[in-house]
């Protein structure tokens, strides 16, 4: 029997079982079932485990049990709860200082340690003490401004503000009534109203989103539409995301379309059910149902004085007909919700550690799994020594099948040991093959493509025409743009639950996508879609295809050789890291001609990438899950193709969004990447926004114009021209051209994305150190036009979201490997950008009331280095075209210019 530990947890006496090197973090998670403190690394490199030790913020995923006794120890569950707030709860509340929340406990325990010793830090001394946190989502600023709050000082300008003039209302043109489409967003595929709302005898509504919550805060959106649109108080509705058996079929949660397809679903059934219930009510009064009023969820004749609420009138029943397209929709000023600064619906819950996660879900008797990767893609397990493991306490059944290999155990802590113990016994065989990082570009430069041109955002057969400067150019110019592999690097690893009974599969997963995944899952399992349920959870922020569906099979496979037991699956830091799919590489080659007037008359673009489209495609051969490529009876992954829809992949974005009168686009697919990728945020628009951008800034030196007047001069689109506009007169362009010290600068850039999407304008402010060569990134303003707003709050952290974590790929981030293999298997191989190196940011949205949803979590993805390259080039004269600018490349950069 393991032996019994005493620990003093949140000011209780607790006595616990377990062998004494147990690390604190698994007595605390699982023994005692405080969740708050997350399982991240387990490397003392994240901050996303820490608790308080003694009135200390110390990590607890490597201090034994042992270690903790006889010392008080503090959780977030212990800070405060919902009726007793701590300040910094509050102050996380106050400032929205969240998105997905897996690194909020950390923080905020960190945070407290900090004021308790320096009640009045600086805002150096909390960067300092938050550094070895990491925010993937890049929350940075608004976590710093709610330690100020907390700490009393004065704060900079917020976003936005419910009250103040941060959002600039556009009008828009007098509009007909407008009336409910049965065809808007999703309901072309769900156009039945049950499909989308509940209406219950409690007089709650339950609204049904096929979209997953990843962080980006689609609940809140969701919950927002329905209560406007039924005339009911935000507390009153509920909102289940991602489910098979329980929402509508709306694939993944991609492309920042989730508003414009779910939100646009969840609208016109909302419309529609209040107009049926008001019709049901008029027909149960025999009166005319257009005198009838509606408020906080009571019809009401004001004839008659008669009343009756949705729940008593139709609570538990159906409506069993589709949008008709009769509800009539609320005009812009009979909105009551809509634009205003209200809490996620979420925050509370993730400030005072009761929110659950995947990781953290608890059912009867469930076990712990892990899956022992080989070394590197085209290994195969050749033996394993499984003599050490029957030996190993809490050890249910080891799993091989080919190259598949896992262990299932009663604690997740001897899941961790024996796993650790079944990789040293492992022997695999086979070559991993693959190029150096450091020549993967003229590596990319060597392999045969498939060139399409690309006209109007979609690539055509239509024959390349070559590239020729025209006669009356001026000037021609030619540069070339890198962009290398980057990670999802989410700050969890990928995790899943699953439960096999019956011959019946549940699987709870943070995916993209619910149904794709049971699809994926029936396929490779031979089981059913029907015998198969996925619901999804929360995970760590998700930023496109990451190891999400990987860990649900690897899940689903353990629990299949063990049934009736539910297995919680969790990847390492190092499988995270390693086997996750990537962003591709890619390659921009521009060249661009000037008349004597400095107008552009001729603009060719050259995109060479690999496929962004890694997932799996309906086909009874291949599989893009990753157990499923090791299998005895293996899936080979698909075979990747060059896609021709619109705006996506590699040529997402490639067609600038500027009126030349001579353009020349050209997709270069390359078929066969070293490294496994798929979609990340933003796709191709990364690199084609940086190189569009940066070199419209050398035309624009070229010409002797300033960048700001160049691009206007050639930008037609009025929302581009004003949302460019907003950032430069927020920041005062003009003077800050002229008013920075040496070594400072500004650059600017702007975008629309995929052409058709939210505008997004983002200018920076920064320094670059020549000594050490270090950017420093000071001030960022980020304007955003993303039609109308429904949830300021949320709008805001995605822009600023997506800026932080475009800025950190462009400073820092950078797959590396070498023909053995990756390198980089953990934060220090693959560092992100941190506390320190994070600007104040500012922001301006541009509300347009009546106007079609844009969506927004991409936005800022490709204007962010162009606009750090700009500002370098006017701080210091070097063109940073190749990604990352780390130091030694800008060190580089000053010696090829003297």
């Amino acid at each position: 029997m393991e032996p019994e530990i005493l620990l003093k947890v949140n000011g209780r006496s607790e006595k616990v079982r377990t062998a004494p090197d147990t690390p604190l973090l698994f007595v605390l998670r699982n023994t005692l079932g405080l969740k708050a403190a997350k399982l991240a690394c387990g490397l003392e490199q994240c901050g996303a485990c820490t608790v308080l030790l003694d009135g200390w913020a110390v990590p607890s995923c490597r201090i034994p049990a042992r270690a903790a006794q006889g010392r008080e120890i503090v959780t977030l569950e212990g800070l405060g709860d919902a009726e007793r707030l701590h300040p910094l709860q509050r102050a996380f509340l106050e400032e929205h200082a969240v998105q997905c929340g897996f690194c909020t406990s950390g923080m905020i325990l960190a945070a407290k340690a900090l004021l308790d010793r320096n009640p009045d830090p600086s805002e150096g001394e909390i960067k300092a003490a938050l550094a070895g946190h990491l925010c993937r989502c890049g929350v940075y600023d608004r976590i710093v401004r709610a330690v100020k709050r907390a700490a009393g000082r004065p704060l900079p300008p917020p976003s936005f503000r419910k009250g103040e003039g941060s959002i600039h209302p556009v009008p828009t043109r007098e509009e007909e009534e407008s009336f409910t489409d049965g065809l808007a967003g999703s309901l072309m595929h769900t156009p039945e109203v049950d499909a989308w709302l509940e209406i219950h005898e409690d007089e709650t509504v339950t609204v049904f989103t096929g979209k997953a919550e990843l962080g980006q805060d689609i609940r809140t959106a969701v919950a927002l539409i329905a209560a406007e649109e039924l005339n009911l108080p935000l507390n009153r509705i509920r909102v289940v995301t991602a489910d098979t058996a329980r929402t509508p079929n709306e694939g993944v949660t991609a492309s920042s379309l989730s508003m414009e397809t779910s939100g646009s679903a969840v609208r016109n059934a909302a419309a529609e059910a209040r107009r049926l219930l008001v019709e049901k009510a008029a027909e149960r009064w025999g009166v005319p149902a257009d005198r009838l009023v509606v408020e906080e969820g009571t019809i009401r004749d004001p004839e008659d004085g008669k009343r009756i609420t949705y729940g008593t009138l139709f609570g538990g029943r159906k409506f069993q007909t589709k949008v008709m397209g009769r509800g009539r929709l609320k005009p812009p000023d009979e909105r009551r919700l809509w634009g205003k600064s209200i809490p996620r619906l979420d925050l509370l819950d993730k400030v005072t550690g009761r929110f659950r996660f995947v990781h953290d879900l608890d059912l009867p008797g469930m076990v712990h799994g892990r899956v022992i990767r080989p070394p590197h893609y085209r290994a195969r397990l050749k033996s394993v020594d499984e003599e050490p493991l029957k030996a190993l306490p809490g050890v249910l059944k080891w799993v091989r099948d080919g190259s598949f290999l896992g262990v299932i155990a009663e604690k997740e802590e001897q899941a961790v040991k024996t796993a650790r113990i079944m990789a040293e016994g492992a022997v695999w065989e086979g070559e991993a093959g693959l190029p150096d990082h450091q020549g993967l570009f003229a590596y990319m430069e060597s392999q045969p493509d498939q060139a399409f041109l690309v006209q109007e955002g979609t690539p055509v057969d239509d024959p390349i025409p070559p590239v020729s400067p025209p006669s009356d150019a001026v000037h021609t110019h030619q540069a070339v743009y890198f962009r290398p592999y980057h990670m999802h690097a989410a700050l969890g690893p990928s995790a899943a639950v699953a439960h096999f009974e019956g011959g019946k599969l549940t699987v709870w997963s943070h995916t993209q996508g619910v149904y794709p995944l049971r699809s994926a899952l029936a396929q490779v399992l031979s089981l059913d879609k029907k015998d198969i349920r996925v619901i999804h959870m929360e995970g760590p922020g998700c930023y496109g295809h990451n190891g999400a569906d990987d860990a649900a099979l690897d899940a689903a496979l353990l629990a299949r050789a063990l049934p009736g037991r539910p297995v919680s699956l969790k990847w390492t830091r190092r499988d995270e890291h390693l086997w996750e799919p990537y962003g591709p590489a890619t390659i921009v080659r521009l060249q661009g001609s000037l008349d004597k007037e400095g107008r552009v008359i001729d603009w060719n673009h050259d995109v060479f990438g690999f496929t962004h489209m890694g997932r799996t495609r309906p086909s009874p051969e291949s599989s893009a899950l990753l157990a499923a490529q090791h299998l005895a009876r293996p899936f080979p992954p698909p075979k990747a193709v060059p896609m021709k829809a619109y705006h996506l992949g590699i040529h997402r974005n490639a067609d600038p969004l500027y009126a030349f009168p001579r353009k020349r686009i050209v997709k270069h697919f390359l078929p066969d990447s070293p490294l496994r990728v798929s979609s990340l945020r933003g796709l191709g628009s990364y690199a084609n926004v940086f190189a569009i951008e940066s070199f419209m800034d050398e035309l624009a030196r070229l010409a002797g114009k300033d960048p700001l007047d160049f691009r206007l001069l050639h930008l037609k689109d009025e929302r581009a021209r004003e949302v460019l506009l907003s950032v430069a007169e927020k920041a005062d362009w003009k003077a800050l051209k002229k008013g920075l010290d040496r070594d400072r600068g500004v650059g600017l850039a702007v975008s629309r994305y995929k052409n058709k999407q939210c505008y997004t304008a983002v200018l920076v402010i920064l320094r670059v150190d020549r000594e050490s060569g270090r950017i420093v990134l000071e001030r960022a303003v980020l304007g955003a036009d993303v039609g109308e707003i429904v949830h300021p709050e949320g709008v805001t952290s995605q822009v600023e979201g997506a800026f932080v974590q475009a800025a950190s790929w462009t400073l820092k981030e950078e797959v590396r490997f070498d023909p053995q293999g990756i390198t980089c298997e953990d934060w220090h191989g693959y560092p992100i950008l941190r506390f320190p190196e994070a600007p104040l940011i500012e922001t301006v949205l541009i509300h347009r009331p009546g106007s079609p949803f844009l969506g927004v979590g991409e936005g800022a993805m490709g204007p962010a280095p162009a606009a750090i390259a700009n500002a370098v080039f006017q701080a210091v004269g070097i063109r940073l075209r190749r990604i990352p600018f780390t130091p030694d490349r800008v060190k580089e950069a000053f010696k090829e210019i003297g």
